[in-house]
Parts: structure tokens; C-alpha cells; sequence
């Protein structure tokens, strides 16, 4: 067996795996459908021979990408799926239902080096990166589970996209396949909490593909107490960034602020913000926060929420609040863990 998942794998190197095998070329796009509708048991597969499925587990990673848990949100329906790894791994992914249709949330790493204070994923350490193919698995499996086409795909779930900008990439591109998900790369957004050399890469590709970044505070001082990053990265050269993507790809960028309770949430955070923004091809996606056991920080009360907003609003910029779903579930954004350790209470 390689180290390859099987979902990692296009249509064009099951051709050549197959061409290598002595197969008939024509099971490659058998095989390859199976995948992306999510099966990743090659049992499941009840059209390619007994032989060529035991070839195929001789050759990738088959049968390890499964459910440890399915939570349903009583109060949304939203839907959180537990997955592990086929080397233990954990992560989450959570499925929302919008107008529109489902919207997914996906993990890109089992866990997250980025530490910031106050996200659930950053209390439990770091496993590793994901694959391509286990991006797209958590796209494919929940698809398949809910028995509904995804829509949409929000990678802002355990994990910073840019500290796996390749395998992310690699996503995009299994996702977009016509042959597979097809899944549009307008319906694609990509959150990073501010990796600035990554912001350019991101950049030069001049993809379809949605970006958001992660800004949580106004200054640098107060952003960096909440996110060990801008000790790195300070907002000048960040929005330096931000202002080089509108300008090379013509797409509004969203900036994420989480308003916590008595730290970021004041009238005058609300106004440095607008300085610091000021009129842009942006708009702010205001989150009220959502606590978690353990956690030092509080949700902002939501006359404080609104008039965070009002002030965005009358300083020319276009603020709107996010609809925070499956709270009861921990799926809220900043409640997704790396860890199983809340499983059986």
C-alpha cells in the first residue's frame, strides 16, 4: 500500500494506475465515480471486479476514512460529522443548511500551530496536515451522508489553509473537476487568519476562489494577544496584502472580526476598525462569538453586537452578522476540537 488516500487520486492517475495494472482503461472512470460520490471502501464498488479492488487496496489507502460521530444540531439541523483518519487522526466538518441549499465547512489540518486564544481547535495541539484527497473526502462523505447535494464549501473549519496551501490548492482543483463534484470555484471560500506570503501566492493564481481573512482586532496589540500571528505579520503589511489581491483580482475580500465579551466589542473598537478599513472593495463579517468549556472568553451581548454594526455601517462600510448555527452541537465557529474527549459524557 502507498501512502496515497484513495480520494487523492484524479481520473488521470487511476488511468495510469490502471494502464500500469494491465486494467482496462475504462474502469478508471468507473473507479473514479465511486470515489467522488464518497465511497471510500472499495466493497462498495459494485461494478469493478473482486480482483481489480484488491488491486486497489495493494495499492492506496481504502476504508479508513470513517464517521466516529454524527451530531444534529435540535435547534438548526445543522450537522456535525466526526471523522477519523486511517492513522487516528481526528477532525470535524460541519454541514449547514441556508436557503441556497447545504454549505460545508471543512477541516484542512487535525489541528492547528496558528494558537489563537481563543479557538477550541488550538487547545488540543497539532496532528497533521490533510490531503487533497481528505479535503475533498469530508466534501464527499458528507454529500453522501445527508444524501443531498453541497453547494458550497467554506474551508475554515480545524486548521489554517495556508499553512497547507498546496494540498488546499489541490482541493480546488479535485473539487472543480466536471467529472467529480464539479463544484464551481465562486462556491469555494478559503479563510486564513493572515499568513501574508500566502495571501500573495493565493494572489498570483488569480483564482475564482473566495478569500476571507481573520481579523478579530483593530490594533496590533490587541491582535496580538488573540492571535500569535500578527506578532509576525502586523496589520500594515497585512492589509498591504489585502489591498494587492483586490487590486490584481477585482473580488471583494471578507474580513472575519469574532466580537468577545468586554475585549474587542467597545464603541471605540468599532471606530478604529473603520479607520483602519476605510472605504475598500471588503466587507466585515461580524461573528458572535461562541464560548466553549474551557474557554477565557465570553460572547458579546447583542445590543453591543448591533451597535458594533451600526457604527461599521455609518463609517461606509458593509458589515453584516453571521448566523451562527449548531451551538448545541459545538459547531459553531472557533467550537470545532481535534480531540474526542468530550465522545462519551
Amino acid at each position: 500500500m502507498s501512502g496515497k488516500f484513495c480520494l487523492d487520486l484524479t481520473k488521470e492517475e487511476l488511468e495510469i494506475w490502471c494502464k500500469e495494472n494491465g486494467i482496462q482503461s475504462y474502469r478508471a472512470g468507473q473507479i473514479h465515480k465511486w470515489l467522488s460520490s464518497g465511497v471510500t471502501d472499495t466493497k462498495d464498488m459494485n461494478n469493478v471486479p473482486a480482483a481489480v479492488r484488491a488491486k486497489l487496496e495493494e495499492s492506496f489507502i481504502f476504508g479508513s476514512f470513517k464517521v466516529r460521530q454524527k451530531l444534529v444540531s435540535e435547534i438548526d439541523g445543522t450537522t456535525k460529522f466526526v471523522y477519523e483518519l486511517h492513522d487516528g487522526n481526528i477532525i470535524e466538518t460541519v454541514v449547514m443548511r441556508y436557503k441556497t441549499g447545504l454549505s460545508v465547512c471543512i477541516s484542512s489540518q487535525a489541528g492547528c500551530k496558528m494558537g489563537c486564544t481563543f479557538c477550541a481547535s488550538a487547545k488540543l495541539g497539532f496532528g497533521r496536515s490533510l490531503s487533497s484527497g481528505e479535503m475533498f473526502a469530508q466534501v464527499a462523505v458528507s454529500q453522501k451522508e445527508m444524501g443531498e447535494r453541497i453547494r458550497s464549501v467554506v474551508v475554515m473549519g480545524i486548521g489554517e489553509p495556508f499553512d497547507n496551501f498546496d494540498a488546499v490548492m489541490g482541493f480546488v482543483k479535485l473539487a472543480n473537476d466536471p467529472n467529480g463534484l464539479n463544484l464551481g470555484a465562486r462556491h469555494i471560500t478559503i479563510s486564513t487568519c493572515g499568513l501574508v506570503p500566502m495571501i500573495d501566492r493565493f494572489t498570483d493564481l488569480d483564482l475564482q476562489v473566495n478569500l476571507s481573512v481573520s481579523l478579530h482586532a483593530a490594533t496590533d496589540e490587541l491582535r496580538k494577544q488573540l492571535m500569535p500571528i500578527a506578532r509576525k505579520y502586523g496589520l500594515n503589511e497585512l492589509m498591504d496584502a489585502c489591498r494587492r489581491y483586490i487590486t490584481k483580482t477585482n473580488r471583494r475580500l471578507t474580513f472575519e472580526y469574532s466580537l468577545f465579551a468586554n475585549v474587542n466589542d467597545s464603541e471605540k473598537d468599532a471606530e478604529t476598525l473603520v479607520r483602519l478599513l476605510g472605504k475598500g472593495l471588503w466587507h466585515v463579517n461580524l461573528i458572535a462569538a461562541n464560548e466553549f468549556p474551557g474557554s477565557d472568553y465570553h460572547t458579546s451581548p447583542k445590543h453591543r453586537v448591533r451597535r458594533f454594526q451600526e457604527i461599521l455601517e455609518s463609517g461606509g462600510i458593509n458589515a453584516t452578522l453571521r448566523r451562527e448555527m449548531g451551538t448545541d452541537i459545538m459547531a459553531a465557529c472557533g467550537q470545532l476540537r481535534r480531540g474526542m474527549e468530550t465522545k462519551d459524557k
